[in-house]
């Protein structure tokens, strides 16, 4: 009887394993990080690949945010793709914390997406602020400069996106951000609330984003579409984003202690009659920088002023001041320009490109006031750097003489643009 039990034994065995052997294998995680997941697979074998290996302290964030969630800085939270945070949701992210987005192109880009009736509360302080970067970052909490990356490269990942239901100024009261699928409902923006409040942003650092979405179409450093007042944005920073450093399409949002460098496009953008107000803001312009401030005027029938007061303004060889475009209104005061180029190039001057935004300030739509700039050259004019009768309101000035322009010290300790921005103005 032991010979005939040991004699079976064997042959189920011998059955086990040729059953085993007829499974299909393959790699068994669905993690987002996975790039040949086999849902057919029944026995898990060592063949996953993996788009990016998450290192010690780092969580992956797979799926949109649906319900409240908290952020804490003793995690690095990755971006794998376009994360939203979905209506009625609010994000809370801890001060100190770290947010870094994955490598990648295309409408799926790694990005961070607050859609309408969605908040975030970036709550960062001067001494532990918030900082969104990439994977190919190697900075940690309770570090200011990153310890592998200059201000200069960008394109490492995507962006900030946050949307809300104040009015803009488009073919209809709400659009889809660009970039967005317009089958993805979380990219609308735009209302009739100018009071919507999409959460608070204190103290934020966005690095090294900018990534291409499409053809010609990056992603900025934050985007702000149709943002209400009731939203706080206050101590902001964009370094070395591909596109814009700030845009604001629509809305009414007010924003203060702003500082962008090193942007491949303009540095701040107003579209689509923004009509709320910049203060304290600092920019400092690359190689690749087109604008300091590009601003256009409505799409639709509502118009808004954009205004801008207190700033200081530091300029490259290839970079203009400024320029408003398609009927735009502004009032700006109190902006200290330096570091342009001779406009003999082409470059370093502040005008109007179309008729529209010339009769705006012709007729006091448009105000200027207190605007100095740096002349660097005896041969300058006035009128060739601030153009179409904007010299009336403007005067030259060397560097230590100047009287208006930002509050430096808000820059101060959080900032890692601050000291090149000390450094240009010395």
């Amino acid at each position: 009887m032991k010979i005939k039990f040991t004699a079976v034994a064997a042959i189920a065995f011998a059955g086990l394993i040729t059953f085993q052997s007829c499974k299909k294998k393959g790699c068994m995680d669905d993690s987002i990080l996975v790039t040949n997941y086999d849902p057919e697979a029944k026995v898990a074998d060592e063949s996953c690949v993996y788009s990016y290996t998450l290192k010690t302290g780092e969580t992956v964030v797979e799926n949109n945010i649906t319900s409240d969630v908290t952020w804490t800085s003793d995690k690095v939270w990755v971006l794998p793709k376009r994360i939203s945070v979905e209506s009625g949701a609010t994000l809370t992210i801890e001060a100190g914390t770290i947010i870094k987005g994955l490598p990648g192109t295309g409408a799926n880009a790694s990005s961070l997406l607050i859609s309408q009736g969605a908040k975030i509360m970036a709550n960062g302080t001067s001494s532990a602020p918030i900082i969104f970067t990439s994977t190919d970052d190697e900075i940690v909490s309770g570090e200011i400069a990153s310890p592998n990356l200059n201000e200069t490269q960008t394109a490492k990942w995507g962006g900030l996106i946050i949307l809300g239901k104040a009015p803009i100024s488009a073919d209809a009261s709400t659009a889809q951000i660009e970039g967005i699928p317009a089958s993805d409902v979380n990219g609308l923006y735009g209302g009739s609330d100018a009071a919507d409040n999409s959460g608070k942003l204190e103290y934020v650092s966005v690095r090294h984003g900018g990534a291409n979405i499409g053809e010609g179409n990056e992603i900025n450093g934050i985007t702000f579409g149709g943002v209400g007042s009731g939203t706080v944005v206050n101590y902001i920073e964009v370094i070395g984003n591909q596109d814009d450093g700030v845009e604001f399409f629509g809305g009414t949002v007010n924003a203060s202690n702003i500082i962008v460098m090193n942007v491949g496009d303009d540095a701040i953008d107003g579209d689509q009659a923004y009509s709320g107000t910049i203060s304290n803001l600092a920019i400092l312009c690359g190689n690749e920088t087109d604008h300091a401030f590009e601003i256009d005027g409505a799409e639709g029938v509502d118009v808004g002023t954009m205004t801008i007061i207190d700033g200081t303004v530091v300029g490259s060889a290839s970079s203009e001041l400024g320029q408003l475009r398609d009927s735009a209104m502004v009032h700006m005061e109190n902006i200290f320009f330096l570091n342009f180029n001779d406009t003999t190039g082409g470059r370093g001057d502040f005008g109007f490109n179309d008729s529209g935004s010339e009769t705006n300030f012709t007729e006091g739509r448009t105000t200027f006031s207190n605007i100095e700039v740096e002349n660097t050259s005896i041969t300058w004019e006035l009128s060739k750097v601030l153009k179409d009768g904007v010299d009336t309101h403007g005067t030259f000035v060397t560097i230590g003489n100047q009287t208006v322009g930002a509050d430096l010290s808000k820059f101060a300790d959080w900032s890692w643009a601050n000291i090149a921005l000390t450094a240009a103005v010395q």
